[in-house]
């Protein structure tokens, strides 16, 4: 079994990490550059940095903080919010960011994919998801949703998950926007079934509350990494203990 990872999520509003529920009603979780430093102390394989409202504010990710953390922490990160460009990348690339994530801007002009996969390789193009279940005329479907979260468009979540495959996502990271910040655990079969339509890595995001959500979420789900927020920020789970556990659920992780 290939190792899982296990990535602490931070979201960036105005300088500071914040966490919500939903996407929505927002509060303070404290010192990006600090959370990330501890966790990679305490054994976090990734770090993902967005800035939720860099896109609806149509501002750029603060590449200072990118070098700030590139400072403080030895593991590899991914950066995203309000990435639109080549220039983009290669600026939060060159200020120490391993990764970028990106989302509204690969809706909007999906051949953005194409262009950063060519000139910085498909290992460090992260394709965000924010996926939410709407209704259809043949039942549930699951909608990509942009700007945060904020606008629903006409994509549905499998087939653009293939097409950023398609055109050279090295990584998918799938956020249920249903599952958000409620802590009843990952979107099991939608995760499951991104997972496996693709041959590439997909990080699932959205619902992670307690440590056995973690083992549901890396074999019943599929997912190659599982990303979470509030329960690494609120110390309601620490990351040395839920490796312990999974290594005892069987899992492979790292140390």
């Amino acid at each position: 079994m290939l190792t899982k990872r296990i990535i602490p999520c931070l979201d960036i509003k105005d300088g500071r990490t914040v966490k919500g529920t939903n996407f929505v009603n927002l509060r303070d979780a404290g010192d990006p550059v600090a959370l990330g430093a501890l966790y990679a102390e305490q054994g976090a394989d990734e770090l993902v940095f967005l800035d939720i409202t860099a896109t609806v504010d149509n501002r750029k990710t603060l590449v200072d903080l990118v070098r700030n953390v590139a400072r403080h922490v030895n593991i590899p990160f991914t950066v995203g919010g309000g990435i639109s460009s080549v220039a983009d990348v290669s600026a939060l690339l060159n200020a120490g960011a391993d990764k970028i994530s990106i989302n509204s801007s690969a809706v909007r002009r999906p051949e953005l994919i194409n262009e950063l996969a060519l000139q910085f390789g498909s290992q460090c193009i992260v394709v965000a998801i924010d996926t939410r279940e709407v209704p259809g005329e043949s039942g549930i479907e699951h909608v990509v949703h942009t700007h945060g979260g904020r606008k629903p468009t006409d994509l549905r979540t499998i087939p653009w998950a293939k097409e950023a495959q398609e055109r050279g996502a090295g990584e998918i990271l799938l956020t249920s926007m249903d599952a958000d910040g409620t802590k009843a655990g990952f979107a099991l079969a939608l995760t499951a079934e991104v997972s496996g339509s693709l041959s590439i890595p997909v990080i699932a995001s959205g619902g992670a509350g307690t440590m056995e959500h973690f083992t549901e979420v890396f074999t019943t789900g599929k997912a190659d990494a599982g990303l979470a927020a509030s329960i690494f920020h609120f110390r309601e789970i620490g990351i040395p203990e839920l490796k312990s556990y999974l290594k005892g659920e069987g899992i492979s992780v790292r140390p």
